[in-house]
């Protein structure tokens, strides 16, 4: 691959296999890599998403992770989980036609047709004055294949929405320029900005939606995401609820 080709505040790790992106990142970033180190591998043999869920890693799908510096309450760093989102819709937008079709899922997916096509896992460390010392944002993009899951929210991959054979090293770069963008459009004018464009496209939003918690269950319907970036539910009374964890369906609840 020919590094020239990114934004020059990017540094590349190439790799053709790797245990996780994320973890290589996060050994890097412990051992003073700067920020802007980009960990890409062909290949993961224990790829995750979040709350240590495997992901599928085969070869021909986009495995990528960025360090990022912030200096900055670990709350507000978690922000760019959606700035990434963004992203990873900025570079599908290239691929799929109907721009619409693509949205952004709270917490952190990305689904086209209500499908999930990406997920975004952010670790960070703090620093000794609580701020964050480094973030790594790590992203999968299913270019070529996806799993077999069903669900509300099944998966699919760019040749299943007609996109044909993506080139890696060109999806990898799309993805970094728009990283690049929305990084700086989040560190200049802060969440306000992101938000918005973040609900611009968000799925489900104005529907009933079902977070699953750890001590039960809560439905309502989605009025969107606060001013850090938490879910927004109504419940039928008129009472308003903030969750910043859980895993969301949207649509009719059984």
């Amino acid at each position: 691959m020919n590094p020239s080709r990114l934004p020059q505040e990017y540094r590349l790790v190439e790799l053709d296999e790797i245990d996780s992106t994320n973890d290589e990142a996060k050994r890097l970033a412990a051992a003073g890599a700067p920020e802007g180190t980009l960990v890409w591998a062909r290949c993961q043999t224990v790829g995750r998403g979040r709350r240590g869920r495997a992901w599928s890693s085969r070869r021909g799908n986009l495995f990528a992770s960025i360090i990022v510096r912030p200096d900055c309450a670990p709350l507000q760093a978690a922000q760019l989980t959606f700035a990434a989102a963004l992203a990873v819709r900025d570079m599908l937008t290239i691929y799929i036609a109907d721009s619409a079709s693509i949205a952004c899922k709270w917490p952190n997916d990305v689904l086209v047709k209500g499908r999930k096509i990406s997920g975004i896992l952010l670790e960070s460390s703090t620093a000794g004055q609580g701020n964050v010392d480094w973030l790594v944002l790590g992203i999968g993009v299913n270019l070529r294949h996806h799993p077999d899951i069903g669900g509300r929210h099944p998966s699919t991959s760019l040749i299943d929405e007609g996109a044909g054979e993506v080139d890696l090293c060109a999806a990898l770069w799309d993805f970094a320029g728009a990283f690049s963008r929305r990084w700086k459009q989040w560190r200049d004018g802060g969440f306000a900005p992101i938000r918005d464009a973040w609900l611009e496209n968000a799925f489900g939003l104005g529907e009933r939606a079902s977070i699953k918690l750890e001590r039960g269950e809560f439905v309502g319907g989605f009025v969107g995401i606060d001013a850090n970036g938490a879910l927004r539910l109504k419940a039928g009374d008129g009472t308003e609820r903030l969750f910043s964890a859980g895993d969301v369906t949207f649509g009719e609840q059984s």
